[in-house]
């Protein structure tokens, strides 16, 4: 991948329990789940996840192998730098993870690994270099 290809990924500075680093999403949806928001940032949460889904791709719906643990071990997904829209959206939901003391780390690469999935605003790729957090 050229400069123009360059990925972004955002995604949690230590490792959780399964020695994964979880993308921006995943952690959103992690507190979410805790039950942990407010309500005002609940309903925030639940608004822009729907718009996420209206406007973007979701690659399991795709191929439902993508994630496959065993197919597709330590798969991570990554934006596309060009993919404005989406990398500012993501960066809404950093404001969140700051607000409830989320520790996050941007990732930029242009080899992401082993290319399982490619759209024009994400890629999902399986790390080469045995990163398969």
């Amino acid at each position: 991948m050229g400069r123009d290809a360059e990925l972004v990924r955002f995604e949690s500075a230590e490792p959780n329990a399964r020695g994964h680093h979880p993308g921006v999403f995943g952690l959103a949806n992690g507190l979410a789940r805790a039950g942990v928001l407010t309500a005002e940032d609940h309903a925030w949460w639940r608004r822009s996840n729907a718009w996420c889904t209206e406007a973007y791709r979701d690659p399991s719906a795709v191929d439902p192998l993508v994630y496959d643990r065993a197919v597709n071990p330590g798969a991570k997904a990554w934006f596309r730098a060009s993919a404005v829209e989406l990398v500012d959206k993501a960066r809404e939901y950093l404001v969140l993870l700051d607000r409830y003391g989320v520790a996050w780390v941007e990732r930029r690469t242009s080899s992401p690994g082993r290319v399982v999935y490619a759209d024009e605003v994400q890629v999902v790729a399986v790390p080469l270099d045995g990163d398969r957090g």
